[in-house]
């Protein structure tokens, strides 16, 4: 059974102090920590960074409500990992096929940018989705905070599998590990990060997990 942060998780006290403001600023808003989303045992587990303001914040659901979700979704789709409309909105029926989504850090930072200390503290429950029930055979970090999470949380060395965009590292004992640049609006608007660049990230995840399913 995987852990989760329960609602009013203090584990990072700057983050619980920043959920307290946003709570009586929106209480109409999901503003607490942000549960995983997808197939329990997806074969593929993405690993984002923290729960955006006015995305995942507000919904209560992984990239949902901005722009790396509206990036992330269709991609899945176009994967064949999901089936229904992505709409931006928790109750639009979207579901995820052989897949999972989460993030490295489950309660919004300040600016979006959580310290190292706050992405230790929610090591637990990365751990669980990398490590409980049936372990996925394939990951997609987005962006390095995640893929370090990652490999920290299996115990591995960070200068053994240097982040990427497009990289593939096959991990010890592990899954298959493959990094994109964060779907977020900067990445995209800067032109670091696009639409095509990631899809081919996603899309070299997939065509992985379909390589180990028909050798299964």
């Amino acid at each position: 059974m995987r852990r989760a942060p329960d609602r009013d998780c203090r584990r990072c006290p700057r983050l619980a102090s920043f959920r307290e403001e946003q709570r009586a600023a929106h209480p109409d808003w999901h503003n607490a920590p942000v549960p995983s989303f997808g197939a329990p045992d997806g074969g593929l587990l993405v690993v984002g960074l923290a729960p955006g303001l006015r995305g995942a914040n507000r919904t209560g659901r992984p990239f949902t409500g901005d722009f790396a979700g509206a990036v992330l979704y269709p991609a899945l789709g176009a994967e064949g990992l999901s089936r229904g409309s992505f709409e931006a909105r928790p109750d639009d029926g979207l579901e995820l096929l052989d897949c999972r989504v989460t993030n490295a850090v489950r309660c919004v930072p300040p600016a979006n940018k959580p310290v190292g200390a706050e992405v230790a503290a929610c090591r637990p429950f990365l751990e669980d989705e990398l490590r409980a029930g049936t372990p996925p055979q394939v990951v997609l970090a987005l962006g390095r905070i995640a893929h370090d999470a990652v490999l920290r949380t299996l115990g591995l060395r960070l200068a053994a599998f240097p982040f990427g965009h497009g990289a593939r590292h096959e991990l010890p004992d592990g899954p298959v590990l493959f990094d994109t640049y964060h779907s977020s609006r900067y990445n995209v608007n800067t032109g670091r990060l696009t639409p095509e660049m990631f899809a081919a990230a996603l899309g070299a995840a997939a065509a992985e997990l379909r390589r180990r399913a028909t050798a299964a």
